[in-house]
Protein backbone atom coordinates (compact mmCIF):
# COMPACT_ATOMS: atom_id res chain seq x y z
CA UNK A 1 0.00 0.00 0.00
CA UNK A 2 2.83 2.42 0.87
CA UNK A 3 4.52 1.66 -2.45
CA UNK A 4 1.34 2.53 -4.35
CA UNK A 5 1.04 5.82 -2.44
CA UNK A 6 4.68 6.64 -3.18
CA UNK A 7 4.26 5.90 -6.89
CA UNK A 8 1.08 7.97 -6.95
CA UNK A 9 2.86 10.90 -5.29
CA UNK A 10 5.79 10.70 -7.70
CA UNK A 11 3.44 10.55 -10.67
CA UNK A 12 1.60 13.63 -9.47
CA UNK A 13 4.89 15.43 -8.82
CA UNK A 14 5.68 14.98 -12.51
CA UNK A 15 3.11 17.72 -12.94
CA UNK A 16 5.35 20.14 -10.97
CA UNK A 17 3.42 22.86 -9.19
CA UNK A 18 0.23 21.13 -10.26
CA UNK A 19 0.82 18.34 -7.72
CA UNK A 20 -2.33 19.37 -5.85
CA UNK A 21 -4.46 18.60 -8.93
CA UNK A 22 -5.82 15.07 -8.61
CA UNK A 23 -7.14 12.69 -11.28
CA UNK A 24 -10.83 11.80 -11.51
CA UNK A 25 -11.85 9.81 -8.44
CA UNK A 26 -12.67 6.19 -9.31
CA UNK A 27 -11.65 6.75 -12.95
CA UNK A 28 -13.11 4.09 -15.27
CA UNK A 29 -11.21 3.73 -18.56
CA UNK A 30 -13.95 1.59 -20.13
CA UNK A 31 -16.55 4.33 -19.61
CA UNK A 32 -14.06 6.92 -20.87
CA UNK A 33 -13.53 5.15 -24.19
CA UNK A 34 -15.22 6.27 -27.39
CA UNK A 35 -15.51 9.38 -29.51
CA UNK A 36 -14.44 12.76 -28.09
CA UNK A 37 -14.13 16.27 -29.52
CA UNK A 38 -11.43 18.66 -28.28
CA UNK A 39 -13.57 21.79 -27.84
CA UNK A 40 -11.27 23.83 -25.62
CA UNK A 41 -7.56 24.30 -25.11
CA UNK A 42 -5.49 26.37 -22.69
CA UNK A 43 -1.88 26.58 -23.83
CA UNK A 44 0.65 29.33 -23.32
CA UNK A 45 3.28 28.22 -25.86
CA UNK A 46 4.56 31.12 -27.98
CA UNK A 47 4.81 28.78 -30.97
CA UNK A 48 1.11 27.95 -30.60
CA UNK A 49 0.06 31.60 -30.34
CA UNK A 50 0.61 32.33 -34.05
CA UNK A 51 -1.72 29.46 -35.06
CA UNK A 52 -4.60 30.28 -32.70
CA UNK A 53 -6.81 31.72 -35.45
CA UNK A 54 -6.52 28.50 -37.50
CA UNK A 55 -7.26 26.13 -34.62
CA UNK A 56 -10.46 24.12 -35.05
CA UNK A 57 -12.27 21.52 -33.01
CA UNK A 58 -10.74 18.11 -33.62
CA UNK A 59 -12.19 14.66 -33.09
CA UNK A 60 -10.60 11.58 -31.60
CA UNK A 61 -11.45 8.07 -30.57
CA UNK A 62 -10.07 6.51 -27.42
CA UNK A 63 -9.96 2.72 -27.28
CA UNK A 64 -9.31 1.07 -23.90
CA UNK A 65 -6.88 -1.85 -24.12
CA UNK A 66 -7.11 -4.99 -22.01
CA UNK A 67 -3.87 -4.17 -20.13
CA UNK A 68 -5.18 -0.79 -18.89
CA UNK A 69 -3.44 1.25 -21.59
CA UNK A 70 -5.45 3.17 -24.18
CA UNK A 71 -5.05 3.91 -27.86
CA UNK A 72 -6.00 7.40 -28.99
CA UNK A 73 -6.46 8.36 -32.62
CA UNK A 74 -6.97 12.07 -33.21
CA UNK A 75 -8.22 13.34 -36.55
CA UNK A 76 -7.31 16.84 -37.66
CA UNK A 77 -7.95 18.63 -40.93
CA UNK A 78 -4.64 19.34 -42.62
CA UNK A 79 -3.64 20.82 -45.96
CA UNK A 80 -4.08 17.43 -47.63
CA UNK A 81 -7.35 16.53 -45.91
CA UNK A 82 -8.24 14.62 -42.79
CA UNK A 83 -5.10 13.34 -41.03
CA UNK A 84 -5.16 10.62 -38.33
CA UNK A 85 -2.50 10.68 -35.60
CA UNK A 86 -2.32 7.73 -33.21
CA UNK A 87 -0.88 7.50 -29.70
CA UNK A 88 -0.65 4.78 -27.09
CA UNK A 89 -1.38 6.07 -23.60
CA UNK A 90 0.45 3.89 -21.10
CA UNK A 91 -1.31 3.57 -17.76
CA UNK A 92 0.42 4.83 -14.64
CA UNK A 93 0.02 3.50 -11.10
CA UNK A 94 -2.83 5.97 -10.53
CA UNK A 95 -6.07 5.42 -12.50
CA UNK A 96 -6.71 8.35 -14.84
CA UNK A 97 -3.00 9.14 -15.29
CA UNK A 98 -1.12 8.09 -18.44
CA UNK A 99 2.17 8.65 -20.27
CA UNK A 100 2.73 8.73 -24.01
CA UNK A 101 5.51 9.51 -26.45
CA UNK A 102 4.87 12.55 -28.63
CA UNK A 103 6.23 11.98 -32.12
CA UNK A 104 5.83 15.71 -32.78
CA UNK A 105 8.03 16.79 -29.83
CA UNK A 106 10.03 13.56 -29.38
CA UNK A 107 9.26 13.64 -25.66
CA UNK A 108 7.30 11.67 -23.11
CA UNK A 109 4.25 13.58 -21.90
CA UNK A 110 1.99 13.03 -18.92
CA UNK A 111 -1.80 13.01 -19.24
CA UNK A 112 -4.27 13.25 -16.36
CA UNK A 113 -8.04 13.03 -16.60
CA UNK A 114 -8.95 15.58 -13.95
CA UNK A 115 -12.73 15.44 -14.23
CA UNK A 116 -15.30 13.72 -16.41
CA UNK A 117 -18.90 12.60 -16.29
CA UNK A 118 -18.08 10.15 -19.14
CA UNK A 119 -21.12 10.95 -21.29
CA UNK A 120 -20.74 14.71 -21.81
CA UNK A 121 -17.35 16.27 -21.00
CA UNK A 122 -13.82 15.75 -19.70
CA UNK A 123 -11.13 18.10 -18.36
CA UNK A 124 -7.70 16.73 -19.23
CA UNK A 125 -4.32 18.05 -18.11
CA UNK A 126 -1.22 17.46 -20.24
CA UNK A 127 2.30 18.17 -19.07
CA UNK A 128 5.58 17.99 -20.95
CA UNK A 129 9.13 19.07 -20.32
CA UNK A 130 10.98 20.61 -23.25
CA UNK A 131 12.94 23.74 -22.38
CA UNK A 132 10.66 24.42 -19.44
CA UNK A 133 7.55 22.91 -17.94
CA UNK A 134 4.70 23.40 -20.37
CA UNK A 135 1.18 22.48 -19.47
CA UNK A 136 -2.03 22.29 -21.43
CA UNK A 137 -5.60 21.93 -20.30
CA UNK A 138 -8.04 20.46 -22.78
CA UNK A 139 -11.80 20.36 -22.65
CA UNK A 140 -13.29 17.37 -24.44
CA UNK A 141 -16.92 16.79 -25.25
CA UNK A 142 -18.93 13.93 -26.64
CA UNK A 143 -20.31 16.54 -29.06
CA UNK A 144 -18.83 19.71 -30.57
CA UNK A 145 -21.13 21.92 -28.51
CA UNK A 146 -21.12 21.84 -24.71
CA UNK A 147 -23.29 23.59 -22.17
CA UNK A 148 -21.97 27.09 -21.37
CA UNK A 149 -21.43 26.19 -17.70
CA UNK A 150 -19.00 23.42 -18.74
CA UNK A 151 -17.04 25.82 -20.94
CA UNK A 152 -16.95 28.26 -18.02
CA UNK A 153 -15.74 25.48 -15.68
CA UNK A 154 -12.89 24.82 -18.15
CA UNK A 155 -12.00 28.54 -18.27
CA UNK A 156 -12.02 28.87 -14.48
CA UNK A 157 -9.92 25.72 -14.03
CA UNK A 158 -7.40 26.99 -16.59
CA UNK A 159 -7.22 30.41 -14.92
CA UNK A 160 -6.72 28.74 -11.52
CA UNK A 161 -3.62 27.01 -12.95
CA UNK A 162 -2.14 30.33 -14.02
CA UNK A 163 -3.12 30.47 -17.68
CA UNK A 164 -3.87 33.94 -19.01
CA UNK A 165 -7.26 34.63 -20.57
CA UNK A 166 -5.49 35.04 -23.93
CA UNK A 167 -4.12 31.48 -23.77
CA UNK A 168 -7.58 29.91 -23.33
CA UNK A 169 -9.20 29.00 -26.62
CA UNK A 170 -12.57 27.55 -27.57
CA UNK A 171 -12.16 26.97 -31.32
CA UNK A 172 -14.73 26.99 -34.08
CA UNK A 173 -16.64 23.88 -35.01
CA UNK A 174 -15.57 21.96 -38.08
CA UNK A 175 -16.95 19.27 -40.33
CA UNK A 176 -16.41 15.82 -38.89
CA UNK A 177 -12.95 14.65 -39.80
CA UNK A 178 -12.51 11.01 -38.94
CA UNK A 179 -14.35 7.73 -39.08
CA UNK A 180 -18.12 7.77 -39.49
Amino acid sequence: MRTTALIASLTLLAFGVLADVQPQKDFDLRKFGGKWYRVGLAYDSLAFARYRSRFRISMGTLTPLSNGDAELTMYEMGLTGCQPISYVYEKAAVPGVFKYFSTRHHRVKDIMVVETNYNEYALVLKNKKIDKELTQVALYGRSQKLRPELVEKFREFSLSLGFSRESILTPSATDDCGPA
